[in-house]
């Protein structure tokens, strides 16, 4: 046990003076720390966007609640059933019913421009209707403010994360969308989902208002269970009546986030990827100069019989040391910065907006610092090889 013991006491002697040195390197050091830093920030902040997203859509989503909408449609936007198609629906097995009926809500959706309250320019957000089995099928849904719609009239009630991001969506007031005016008479949360992102009212309203007839776009049902999601679907693909899918609730919102999550993930990637080039470019240079500063008592220690091998340890050592703390001061910064802050984005699958908070989670914190790793690993390597490769006796002439 002799070796290792006294490898590894040689290491903590030669790391002990490397970090010594560093207040006569502090501005060095610190250029370091911020490029570090600021590139673990923008990768956590950027990837934070399209967690938040994610979560928003996560949220929406329930494995005992399916979604019908026309065959071939890859969302509710460009689906179209109608009004007998919808009752067919209903009334097959498989569905949670109560003494009112089944627990389905046929919906109509229309797109309306709303006014951002920060910007003033128009954005498009989802006005759906809705039938009364809609807050059962959705128990997420919860009213925080003001009351329901009643049925038949043009009453809506507004998502949180709409009332936040649009101007104009106070409880009490009016909105005047075409040639009809609408009462606002509450507001509601939905656990973060989607749909605190729409304005929900009577489907039948929504039919009147907007001369779509006895149609809808697709219709939400809760299953009796997650596992009679089968027995609902086989009975809708035997029906001849009926040209339609079946998807559970939360794996078509998960599709619906795919692809904008991917994009934001891909982007995020490639930005973090180019600033930590310059990160390490500049780690580097930081032990470059360590190692140049430190050149005669790097050599004085090998002729003491001190081994290349803790030289190098004691390079990368206080190369990962600062990476560490680097990693750290951004994801703090990213954390402070970003965690919660509201938004709003397209959602390309239905062109309308989702409104969502940025999460920094744990795990994206966990990545930024094994990122920041990385490029002390890298930015120590060769500053470590070129100090254990340095003659002894060229190095104790150094002035």
């Amino acid at each position: 046990m002799s070796g290792p013991l006294n490898w590894l006491r040689q290491l903590a002697a030669v790391t002990r003076f490397s970090l010594a040195s560093i207040p006569q390197r502090a501005g060095a050091v610190a250029a370091a720390l911020v490029g570090i830093a600021g590139v673990v920030a923008v990768l956590v902040g950027t990837l934070s966007i399209a967690e938040g997203f994610r979560q928003a859509l996560r949220s929406s989503g329930s494995p005992d609640v399916a979604l019908v909408m026309r065959s071939g449609s890859d969302s509710e936007g460009v689906s179209l059933l109608t009004g007998e198609e919808a009752r067919w629906i209903r009334d097959a097995p498989g569905l949670r019913r109560m003494a009112t009926g089944p627990l389905a809500s046929a919906e109509a959706l229309v797109i309306i421009n709303l006014p951002k309250r920060t910007t003033g320019t128009d954005a498009n957000v989802l006005l759906r209707g809705v039938e009364e089995a809609a807050f059962q099928v959705r128990e997420e849904v919860r009213i925080v403010e003001g009351r329901r719609f009643e049925p038949g009239r043009n009453e809506v009630i507004i998502g949180s994360g709409a009332a936040a991001e649009y101007a104009g969506l106070d409880v009490g007031g009016t909105l005047r969308l075409g040639r009809v005016e609408w009462r606002i008479v509450g507001r509601f949360t939905a656990r973060g989902g989607v749909a605190e992102s729409e304005l929900w009212t009577d489907a039948v309203a929504v039919q009147n208002a907007y001369q779509r007839g006895n149609t809808y776009q697709s219709v939400f049902a809760r299953l009796a269970s997650p596992a009679a999601l089968d027995v609902f679907q086989e009975a809708l693909s035997r029906d001849p009546r009926l040209n339609v899918k079946v998807l559970r609730q939360d794996e078509y919102y998960a599709e619906q986030g795919r692809l904008l999550s991917n994009l934001i993930t891909g982007l995020g990637s490639v930005i973090a990827g180019l600033m930590g080039l310059g990160a390490v470019f500049g780690a580097l240079n930081t032990m470059y100069s360590a190692v140049a500063a430190r050149t005669r008592e790097i050599a004085t220690l090998r002729a003491l019989g001190f081994g290349s091998g803790p030289v190098v340890g004691s390079v990368l050592a206080e190369s990962l040391l600062m990476a560490l703390v680097g990693g750290g001061l951004g994801g703090g910064l990213a954390y402070l910065a970003f965690n919660g802050y509201q938004a709003a984005t397209m959602n390309w699958q239905t062109f309308s907006q989702v409104a969502f908070a940025f999460r920094v989670t744990p795990a994206l914190l966990v990545q930024g610092v094994l990122y920041a790793t990385v490029i002390g690993l890298l930015g120590g390597l060769f500053p470590a090889l070129r100090a254990a490769r340095m003659p002894v006796v060229a190095g104790l002439r150094e002035p």
